[in-house]
């Protein structure tokens, strides 16, 4: 709770500074609104259903980047993790593929896949799988040999020790890996809306408001609402993680 009230107090301070800059006239006005502005132009957004289907939009693809993320890159993890020979084999295409920036990508999407939904998709998808696949890499590097031989004496399939030793052991990681892919995939899901104008979502109303340069109370208000959403996302996700995984210490560290 005293965590809650300080992020409260720090966002509020922020809000001041910015809404005392504008009144005094170090900031001007007409590129950046004061946040009183800002926030009544949001509750106005709200209540209106076109900019509901551009939030639903963007929170639906999200939503199916990220389960795409998961169902890829932990059994992907999970293999990678367990056999050496086939880690060491494509350690070169990883490494060659993991740095190269999704947004470099929106050309060639646009041209295989199309330029809806799909195209955001794919590209949050790309970036959300490398902090999943290399939590789960690591986890397993991390496991204690004693207990892979003991579950091997014991006549334990390779299968079997993945998800009934393996898995469990890496759980907490992988959601480390989960958090971190959650707010790479909103941040690529917007971003691509924006830059390959989209149909719909919260970056193609960013695009069209900011288009006549007169409309930057709604440019900053479609902002805040993506920000409110990202805090939400990560928060939630933080609360899960606590509790599930109350016993580890990685989770609890990665959590604060």
């Amino acid at each position: 709770m005293r965590s809650l009230y300080r992020n409260l107090a720090g966002l509020i301070g922020f809000f001041l500074i910015w809404e005392g800059a504008v009144r005094v006239g170090l900031v001007p006005e007409l590129f950046v609104p004061p946040p009183s502005e800002v926030l009544s132009t949001t509750v106005q957004l709200l209540g209106q259903e076109p900019f509901i289907r551009d939030v639903i939009a963007t929170v639906l693809a999200w939503a199916i980047a990220l389960g795409i993320s998961i169902a890829i890159a932990v059994p992907a993890g999970l293999l990678l993790g367990s056999i050496a020979w086939l880690r060491t084999a494509t350690r070169a295409i990883v490494e060659f593929l993991r740095p190269i920036p999704s947004v470099a990508l929106i050309p060639l999407v646009l041209l295989v896949v199309g330029g809806g939904p799909e195209a955001k998709i794919t590209l949050a998808v790309y970036a959300a799988v490398w902090p999943i696949l290399f939590n789960t890499i690591y986890a397993l590097a991390e496991i204690d040999p004693v207990l892979m031989d003991t579950a091997r004496a014991c006549g334990t399939s390779r299968a079997r020790m993945l998800t009934s030793v393996a898995l469990p052991h890496a759980a907490p990681f992988v959601f480390t890996g989960i958090r971190m892919s959650a707010a790479i995939a909103l941040i690529l899901v917007v971003s691509t809306e924006y830059v390959a104008g989209a149909s719909s979502g919260l970056g193609n109303f960013i695009l069209e408001a900011s288009s006549g340069g007169t409309n930057m109370d709604q440019v900053l208000a479609g902002t805040v609402v993506a920000g409110v959403i990202g805090y939400l996302i990560n928060d939630g996700l933080e609360r899960v993680g606590r509790r599930m995984f109350r016993w580890n210490e990685a989770v609890g560290e990665a959590a604060k």
